[in-house]
This record gives structure tokens, C-alpha cells and sequence, in this order.
């Protein structure tokens, strides 16, 4: 819509439609892109916990058929490799999570990691944006408090004091993948850096395998899990996820993560036959409320440093 002011100059005017757009596509991104996060993580659980791959060949196959996804979209799109600027840092992160995820989960509870994981990811989310400048409305905090409430009754029937060993790694999985969702808040081109990050940590993780071949075995349903798990959940699930945090603030990107667990749980009923359970109804409730709660606030700056250091704009 246009319109001519005294000076005669065409205007642009934003409607309330234009304004709107953005914000859908970004709840169908987050809604997608969490939808992917709990479906990895039960390829996950069902590869390592039934031990048809060892956790090593798990995160190299996940890796390098992510890798291999995402080149594939790239030229399918461009018509050339990913051009876009290196990133060792998310590349880093990247591998750290996926390796310290695969090999918490051979000693850690499926509940218990869920929890360490999801706290370790809001303890580094929140610490950044509070570093950055971020001013958390009274309504978000209160949101916030009531999805982790859900969280630990929904997985503290079955918690279990965990090894030290596995706890640690679930911690460092956790700040690893807060790490890197900051990172690629402020992408250009999603798919180039996410295509990037996954071919320069992919060598990592073969590294590691190599390290640890005395432990090899594969089965083919856990190179088929690890495969879909790489390619599908993870390769075009983070593509998704780097589009999402565009228009998502530290506190909401923490917060929105809170939501996987139910997500996974209830999945969890036809592929791996549990029962949903009023518990579980009246946790998942209080999660999804919570985030709602917190999606629905106004997060603000008091200077205008980008949390990420890559040209965000207060506000955004």
C-alpha cells in the first residue's frame, strides 16, 4: 500500500497483515523445528539405548550424512557449494554437542538427561542475553518458572542419580547447544551456515571414531537411525532452527527448547509402546502454558550490542 504525503513522496506504510507475516513464519518454523529436536532425540534413544551402534559411529554417521543433506540442498538451491563465512566456533559446538549428547545417553537416564540437558541449555541462553543487555519482563519470568516447573514433574518420577561421567556430559551437550543456537541468530543464509558448520565438524567426529575404533559396532537399523537422524532431524531441523532464531529473542529461544520433552513423550507412544499418563497430560499443560506465557512478553535491550555480535538491531 502506498500513499503521498504534502511533499508529494511515495511512501511505503506497513499494514497490520505485512506486520504479521514475519511472526507466522516464525511460530511455523519453531513449531517445525521442535517437532524435528524430539524426533532426533528418540533416534537417538533408540539407537544407543537398544545398542545397535556405538556412540561414536553414531555421531560421525549423524554428522556426515547431515553434512551430505544439506550440500545437496545447497546446490539444489544455488547451484554451488555453501558460501558462506566460517564459523569454527558453531562448528566446534556443533560436534561437542552431538558427540557429548551420544555418549551421555549410554550412562544417563532418558528423563534425567532431558532435564540436565534443557537446564544446561537455559542457564547459557539466559546468561547470554542477560550479558547482552536483555530486560526480562516480570510475565516471562514467571512463564519461564512455570514450563520448568512441567519439566521436573514430568521426568521426576523416573530420575535417578546419575553417573558423574554422564551427568558432566549431558552439562556440556546442554552449553554446547546454547552456544550454537546464539551463534546462528544473526545468519545471513541459514542453509549455507548450517551446511558449513556440519562439513567442518563432520571431520571432528571421524576423528573421534578413529580414536575409539576398539568400540566400533553398527548394526543396519542403528546406521539407518543415525542416517535419519544426521540428514532429516538434524541437517534440515537446524536449518530451520537457524531461520527461526531471527525473530526470536535469548529469553524465547530458551524457553520455546522447554517444549521437546513432551513433544518427545508423547511420540514415544506408538514408537516405542508407553502409556500417556494424567501426569504426563498435566506436565506437558504447564510446559506448553509456560512457554506461551513467555512467547506472549516483550523482551527488551538496554544498549544496542547484538547478543550474537552480528548486526541484530534492538528489539529484533
Amino acid at each position: 500500500m502506498f500513499v503521498v504525503d504534502a511533499r508529494s513522496i511515495v511512501k511505503p506504510v506497513r499494514t497490520d497483515m505485512d506486520q504479521s507475516q514475519p511472526a507466522t513464519r516464525t511460530v511455523l518454523l519453531t513449531s517445525a523445528t521442535m517437532i524435528a529436536f524430539a524426533s532426533n532425540s528418540l533416534l537417538c534413544r533408540l539407537a544407543l539405548q537398544h545398542a545397535s551402534i556405538d556412540a561414536a559411529s553414531f555421531s560421525s554417521i549423524r554428522l556426515v550424512s547431515g553434512a551430505a543433506m544439506l550440500m545437496v540442498l545447497t546446490r539444489s538451491r544455488t547451484g554451488r557449494a555453501p558460501q558462506a563465512k566460517a564459523d569454527w566456533l558453531a562448528a566446534t559446538t556443533l560436534f561437542a554437542y552431538v558427540a557429548f549428547f551420544s555418549f551421555a545417553y549410554l550412562t544417563v537416564s532418558a528423563s534425567t538427561g532431558a532435564l540436565i540437558l534443557f537446564g544446561a541449555v537455559q542457564l547459557t541462553m539466559f546468561g547470554a542475553g542477560l550479558r547482552a543487555g536483555e530486560q526480562f519482563a516480570t510475565r516471562a519470568w514467571l512463564g519461564l518458572a512455570l514450563a520448568l516447573a512441567g519439566l521436573i514433574y514430568l521426568v521426576s518420577p523416573g530420575i535417578t542419580a546419575p553417573t558423574p561421567l554422564g551427568a558432566l556430559l549431558m552439562s556440556a551437550a546442554g552449553v554446547s547447544w546454547g552456544v550454537y543456537s546464539l551463534r546462528g541468530r544473526g545468519v545471513a543464509n541459514p542453509l549455507a551456515a548450517t551446511a558449513g558448520n556440519f562439513l567442518r565438524a563432520a571431520p571432528m567426529a571421524l576423528v573421534l571414531s578413529l580414536l575409539l575404533h576398539s568400540r566400533f559396532h553398527a548394526a543396519a537399523a542403528g546406521i539407518a537411525l543415525a542416517i535419519t537422524s544426521g540428514a532429516v532431524t538434524s541437517g534440515i531441523g537446524y536449518v530451520m532452527w537457524y531461520a527461526a532464531l531471527k525473530g526470536l529473542s535469548a529469553m524465547r529461544a530458551a524457553t520455546v527448547q522447554l517444549s521437546v520433552p513432551p513433544i518427545a513423550a508423547f511420540a514415544a507412544v506408538p514408537l516405542l509402546s508407553e502409556q500417556i499418563t494424567m501426569r504426563l497430560v498435566f506436565a506437558s499443560a504447564a510446559i506448553l502454558g509456560g512457554i506461551a506465557l513467555a512467547l506472549a512478553s516483550r523482551t527488551q535491550r538496554k544498549r544496542a550490542a547484538p547478543l550474537s555480535g552480528q548486526g541484530r538491531k534492538p528489539g529484533q
